[in-house]
């Protein structure tokens, strides 16, 4: 989108009326001027499993944030500051939607440790850690360990800089005008997990209900049918890779 001198002088017009004046008018004219800009990011991002209809509005509060947090002492114009702030909030949405049930919040950041802390221990030892090693490095249990990791059949990654989006060196070019906004709020959405759980057995989808739903530990959950502590975490596991690949 190009910004003329014009333009850009307007903006600025617009954005201190509002966070001088409190115009809600002129607040609404620019989101009403960058909604084009919001409709042409978004269609980056369409055939991912997500109607460009949605995005737009994902992309429309990523608008309108990024103009309540303009700084009018900055030189910047509105549009180099906004596109980014969009793209951020549209990646945010589809990183929400990654995780195929609602994993608990600790377990997602464990997990999220687990990959360095292997490395790591497998080049201090010259061979793969155990679950034991694992746990004690991170100060937490072995069934911790086998939680976080059978989080990993709960999430899905979304490429989202691909399918020729990717600048020449391989950066997403958006990435280049400037940082997301590390206050944007998580959206709390999920994608809908009815048909994948129908396809499961009664045996599985209370499993998962147990797991995911009452936040029942997988011993507490084998003691309740009489089974091992890792034929709960299998089943998990599989239950898991399988509506993973339906809901994909």
């Amino acid at each position: 989108m190009t910004v003329t001198r014009a333009t850009r002088d307007a903006d600025r017009e617009l954005l201190r009326r509002y966070h001088e004046d409190g115009d809600e008018a002129a607040r609404q004219e620019l989101v009403e001027r960058y909604l084009p800009l919001v409709r042409a990011l978004a269609r980056r991002y369409a055939g991912r499993g997500e109607a460009v209809e949605d995005l737009e509005q994902v992309g429309a509060i990523g608008l309108i944030k990024a103009i309540d947090r303009y700084d009018l002492e900055r030189d910047v114009a509105l549009t180099t500051y906004a596109t980014p702030n969009v793209v951020g909030e549209i990646k945010r949405h589809f990183r929400d939607r990654a995780w195929a049930v609602r994993v608990p919040r600790g377990l997602q950041e464990l997990h999220s440790r687990l990959a360095r802390t292997i490395d790591r221990l497998t080049a201090l030892h010259g061979r793969s850690p155990s679950i034991a090693e694992i746990a004690e490095e991170l100060e937490t249990t072995p069934e911790q360990v086998l939680e976080a990791l059978e989080t990993g059949s709960a999430y899905t990654t979304v490429s989202l800089s691909a399918d020729g989006m990717e600048g020449e060196e391989g950066q997403d070019p958006m990435d280049a005008l400037g940082a997301e906004d590390e206050e944007f709020e998580r959206s709390e959405d999920r994608a809908s997990l009815a048909p994948a759980l129908r396809s499961l057995p009664e045996r599985e989808r209370e499993i998962l209900r147990l797991r995911f739903e009452e936040g029942l530990t997988q011993t507490q959950i084998a003691e309740r049918f009489g089974i091992s502590q890792m034929h709960v975490s299998r089943l998990i596991r599989k239950s898991l890779e399988q509506m993973r690949r339906q809901l994909s």
